[in-house]
């Protein structure tokens, strides 16, 4: 992406990453491994404590605070609204827990952030739907969640529609609608892309685009073509089988191209 010449550090994207629980690690640090790739300045993140030095490890672009607990909670939420309050966007869900406090939590942050946010996960919850309604949103489900979130998979586009928002229903053919009523199909990948965490990859990809001035729609079009396109690049050269860092290892070539 084209940045001016004078620009200073944070004006070409921040971008913040909520995610993770006791046994889940990777999902939020993939996320913001792609927010990085495709171009952001800032990274912040937010972990449970015990993935904190595993986080600073990943990159050393990544600026690192803890939930109070091993899970998001109610009291994790005024510091995350705060640092929300000056970032480009966020991604909100990737590794956090289900529990009835975190999804309390969860609905909250939903509620009182005021960037854009892209929302996978344990994000996409019955009420998802209604608590992002003519926000700035993106929200990435597989079909499970599309279905968990009350919405039929013939009722993409008019969700899309109702709400306001972007709506990128994950699949062998991604399915993307935008509030305006378009419906775009994006096809390609291998089935590489069955690894855990390319979904991760693809919510941090999007926030990444988003927060570099993109909208919303065209950013989640574009980051699904990416990762598709990465994984046909990795089985080209004789990788059937990949990792979710691999394709996130494409996406800067990818984006020059």
């Amino acid at each position: 992406m084209s940045r001016s010449p004078v620009s200073h550090k944070g004006e070409n994207g921040k971008v913040a990453i909520i995610g993770g629980s006791r046994w889940i690690h990777g999902a939020p640090l993939l996320s913001a491994l792609a927010a990085e790739s495709s171009g952001a300045d800032l990274l912040y993140l937010f972990v449970p404590p015990c993935h904190e030095e595993v986080a600073k490890h990943t990159s050393l672009n990544f600026q690192v605070r803890t939930f109070e607990e091993d899970a998001l909670t109610e009291r994790d939420i005024a510091p995350i609204l705060e640092l929300l309050a000056s970032m480009d966007c966020a991604v909100i869900g990737p590794g956090l827990d289900r529990t009835p406090e975190t999804l309390r939590a969860i609905a909250h942050l939903i509620g009182g952030a005021l960037c854009p946010l892209v929302l996978d996960a344990s994000a996409l919850q019955p009420e998802t739907p209604d608590a992002v309604t003519e926000k700035a949103a993106v929200l990435t489900p597989h079909l499970g969640e599309l279905e968990r979130m009350g919405i039929p998979e013939n009722g993409l586009m008019q969700a899309a529609v109702n709400h306001g928002v972007t709506i990128l229903l994950k699949g062998p053919v991604d399915r993307i609608a935008a509030p305006d009523g378009t419906l775009t199909d994006s096809r390609g990948g291998t089935a590489g892309l069955t690894v855990g965490g390319t979904g991760d990859a693809l919510s941090g990809l999007i926030a990444g685009l988003i927060a570099q001035g993109e909208a919303l729609p065209r950013s989640a079009i574009r980051a699904s073509t990416i990762i598709k396109k990465a994984a046909e690049h990795l089985s080209a050269q004789g990788q059937s089988v990949f990792t979710a860092r691999e394709v996130i290892e494409m996406i800067p070539l990818l984006m020059r191209e």
